[in-house]
């Protein structure tokens, strides 16, 4: 799987989750470079509290583009520090 905005490919992986009809990247497949940590914050009841990137490429931002959970409830273990992507992320 692949994760491309604004031209670039910004993460890419064989090894995503899909929960929820999201494909959540390893946190080592994505291309550091291009993400850059924000102060929002949002609640899942089961996942937890989500924490997110902004996007950075060729000059333009995708502001909270990106979210992962840092510390996830149990019953979503599995996805700790995997990213998933909305606002106009392509993922294919």
């Amino acid at each position: 799987m692949k994760a491309v905005w604004n031209g670039k490919v910004i993460a890419e992986s064989d090894d995503t989750i899909i929960i929820e009809n999201n494909h959540y990247f390893p946190p080592n497949s994505i291309v550091d470079e291009f993400f850059s940590k924000t102060d929002t914050h949002t609640v899942c009841p089961w996942k937890g509290t989500a924490s997110y990137y902004t996007i950075e490429v060729d000059g333009e931002q995708n502001v909270d583009a990106a979210w992962y959970y840092p510390t996830p409830k149990d019953a979503a273990s599995q996805i700790k520090d995997y990213v998933a992507f909305w606002k106009g992320v392509k993922v294919e």
